[in-house]
């Protein structure tokens, strides 16, 4: 979680810095840290539903593979409820935004709607046009079946599960 942190700290401190005009070059160079950082987390941890969908998603429609997982992050996120609060929790902590809260569960929730809060600001969406009803079924089967057993997650999605959450990624 160490490579994750320090991602976490340096995204939550530059980027917005680094892409309000694109001419920061300090704060641009941190982020090219910070992505290596996150790649080394998910490297041990691996990058479980959210890559997976996008993976499909990217195959099936074109949609850039950054850009799908960052649409995809907090929808996910979201699922894991409580089985993943605890680890939320130290990066909202890590980011700096948890002024005034105390428990696992509001912190992690305040982390989730940063994210959120964050793609916004970078204008990306939060659905997208043009997945197919007839689709979502081979996307979460699909998904399901590179999600599950080879990247650790915190909680097992079942295929209804993962067809709903597809499903509210429609526009």
């Amino acid at each position: 979680i160490a490579y994750a942190e320090k991602a976490t700290k340096m995204i939550f401190d530059n980027i917005e810095t680094a892409y309000a005009d694109g001419k920061n070059i300090e704060a641009r160079d941190k982020m090219l840290w910070a992505s290596y950082y996150a790649g080394m987390a998910f490297t041990r941890a691996y990058v479980g539903y959210v890559h997976a969908i996008a993976h499909n998603l990217g195959g099936m429609y074109g949609i850039p593979h950054g850009l799908a997982n960052a649409v995809i992050l907090p929808y996910i996120l979201e699922f894991f409820g409580d089985c993943a609060h605890h680890r939320l929790a130290i990066l909202a902590d890590t980011a700096g935004i948890t002024e005034g809260l105390t428990t696992e569960k509001e912190k992690a929730e305040k982390f989730i709607e940063a994210i959120k809060e964050l793609n916004k600001k970078m204008n990306i969406p939060d659905k997208f046009e043009g997945i197919k009803d007839e689709d979502i079924e081979l996307i979460a089967t699909r998904a399901l079946k590179e999600g599950n057993p080879l990247y650790p997650v915190p909680k097992i999605m079942n295929l209804e599960e993962c067809k709903a959450i597809i499903k509210s990624l429609q526009k």
